[in-house]
């Protein structure tokens, strides 16, 4: 899969480990994502999909945590929140949503498959242990997206390593090192009040 990797990602990492400001962090990275991925939604179905969106990417900031701790470096660990995004998008029909075709989806599960049978996930169930205890709120699914064969947020050929764009744009295979002057205050929520 291909995914971005600059600075902020790695304040990011660290400041989630922090007393305090890891909340505020956290809560930001959720809100980030519940507006980007809404955005893309089909704008009939957009605004119920936001409470499954604000439940999913919790949890799923709690699984890239775990993955930190299991020794999976930045990219990684937060490429496999974005596989099980797509999961769980494919599993509702939302193709306007999902960051990788749906033939890929074997690919990017095989790739990742230790980590996710330790954590009981699947295409199926693609938050495994760390969904939340009452399950997420629904959201109208729409099967006949998948059918249109239109995924206009797919990006294919990426299913055999983690390729990172860096802030130049320029593509590389597998994560970068963490700078060692990162800060903090540069994590999104990091400075909110």
């Amino acid at each position: 899969m291909k995914i971005r990797q600059n600075v902020t990602h790695f304040a990011a990492r660290t400041a989630l480990e922090l007393p305090v400001v890891g909340d505020a962090v956290h809560e930001k990275l959720v809100d980030i994502h519940v507006s980007v991925f809404s955005g893309w939604a089909d704008p009939e179905h957009r605004d119920e999909r936001v409470p499954h969106l604000e439940a999913f990417f919790d949890a799923s900031t709690e699984m890239y945590l775990q993955a930190l701790r299991e020794d999976y470096d930045e990219a990684t660990a937060r490429e496999i929140t974005h596989i099980v995004g797509t999961f769980d998008f494919h599993r509702h029909g939302w193709a306007e949503m999902m960051e990788f075709p749906p033939d890929e989806i074997d690919a990017h599960y095989e790739r990742h498959r230790e980590f996710f049978e330790r954590h009981g996930v699947t295409p199926e169930d693609p938050l495994g242990e760390f969904a939340p205890e009452d399950g997420l709120p629904e959201a109208t699914a729409t099967p006949e997206r998948l059918d249109d064969g239109e995924f206009p947020h797919a990006e294919g050929g990426f299913a055999d390593d983690v390729y990172v764009e860096d802030g130049d744009g320029d593509t590389h295979q597998g994560g970068q090192d963490a700078p060692e002057d990162v800060d903090v205050r540069d994590a999104p929520g990091a400075r909110d009040d």
